[in-house]
């Protein structure tokens, strides 16, 4: 039995060390058949023969390759599929010999379609990708209205807020935050706090800006946050009126010491607001409200506290937060001929919180409430920015293009 035992783990790592040379990675690079060009996050699947049973698949990296790890030996076919392209497929022989197998370059066809009329219906993508910026729909995302812009803001990739509070893309609070492209007393650098003045139901879209180019300033060398509002472009009058609401908090975490004011319950959230524009000829009014309403327990914590003539004490501090924010935008924008425009706008913010505070202090038993201190916190900050703009496209002599 000894001699069974010990010849077994003899050879056990001879058979773990061909199994893992039994192990192969495939790898190639897709091409564009007519330009040569790589083509990026191109489909490939991975499928056993002879019955075609997908085993796995991946995408092509931002240089056209791909690799596909851990495959045994037998007999395989890789598709590859791209949207505008003819899909394709490739055979796979996985042997014993090497470890790594290469096929090479993988060209795909464009595909063309001849119809004779076609009618499309459809709504803006909520992420839009070009060159030097991204831009995320925020109008038509209901799970981002009913809260604040900074609210709307931490739902974007890359986005994320600092212990203090400050806005950071991709790990640098190196921010500049505008609002349609303009910098205002809400979005300072250093001082963000007032993006939760802006309803989320105000934003039409968020433009991200990874590589800032030289025309903005250096403290926003991490990246540009351009905030833009709903304006609506629309011959004659219209309008839209909307009202989101929500609740939390449905049940209590821990309840109050005894004999103090009731924790606020189901947080009830509500947001009315209202978009009216008209637009006449040459000149387009817009006006933008909203009002965002909360109710939030603000602070609930429990401590207790040992003396050293050996009374202990149990302390609670509760802060009920009521938040009333009322944003407004108005403006005009006249457009004398095609080349030439001149913008004036306003933008107002109004945020009042009111806290309502207890703090008792109770024997440990609570048999006996030592002392109760109850305090009222009234806070108000108001914002008003004005906008003039005036748009005048600049043409030099001679076949220079337009500056």
């Amino acid at each position: 039995m000894k001699r069974l035992m010990i010849l077994f783990l003899s050879i056990l790592p001879a058979v773990m060390i061909q199994a893992q040379k039994n192990a192969a990675t495939v790898s190639g690079l897709v091409k564009d058949a007519a330009l040569k060009t790589v083509l990026p996050f191109v489909n490939v699947t991975l499928h056993k023969l002879p019955d075609s049973t997908f085993i796995t698949g991946t995408i092509t990296n931002e240089a056209g390759i791909f690799s596909i790890a851990s495959l045994e030996s037998g007999q395989f076919l890789l598709k590859f599929s791209y949207m505008g392209y003819t899909s394709k497929g490739q055979s796979l022989q996985v042997g014993q010999l090497s470890n790594f197998l290469d096929i090479g370059s993988i060209e795909l066809a464009t595909t063309s379609v001849s119809i004779n009329e076609v009618t499309i219906q459809g709504k803006q993508d909520a992420v839009t990708e070009k060159m030097d910026k991204k831009t995320f729909s925020i109008s038509n995302n209901i799970t981002q209205t009913g809260g604040s812009a900074i609210e709307a803001m931490k739902n974007l990739p890359g986005v994320t807020t600092g212990p203090d509070g400050k806005i950071l893309l991709r790990g640098s609070d190196k921010v500049m935050i505008l609002i349609d492209g303009k910098q205002t007393a809400l979005t300072g650098i250093g001082g963000q706090s007032g993006l939760d003045n802006i309803p989320a139901s105000a934003i039409e879209k968020i433009e991200i800006i990874n590589n800032p180019s030289s025309r903005y300033d250096a403290n926003g060398n991490a990246g540009i946050i351009n905030i833009i509002y709903k304006k609506e472009k629309k011959e004659g009058l219209n309008g839209k009126i909307g009202i989101s609401t929500g609740l939390g908090a449905l049940w209590e975490k821990k309840a109050n010491l005894p004999d103090i004011r009731p924790q606020y319950k189901a947080t009830p959230k509500i947001n009315p607001s209202l978009s009216l524009n008209y637009q006449k000829n040459k000149v387009n009014l817009y006006l933008q409200g909203d009002n965002l309403y909360t109710h939030t327990l603000n602070k609930n914590e429990f401590t207790e506290r040992i003396y050293s003539h050996g009374d202990k004490i149990i302390q609670q501090v509760k802060r009920n937060r009521t938040t009333n924010i009322i944003t407004g935008k108005t403006g005009i924008d006249w457009q004398p001929d095609k080349n030439n425009t001149i913008a004036v706008s306003a933008l107002f913010s109004s945020e009042k919180i009111l806290d309502r505070g207890d703090e008792p202090f109770f024997t440990i038993d609570l048999s006996e409430r030592k002392r109760l201190w109850q305090f009222l916190e009234d806070e108000l900050k108001t914002t008003a920015t004005f906008f003039c703009r005036l748009a005048i496209p600049i043409q030099t002599a001679g076949p220079h293009p337009e500056r």
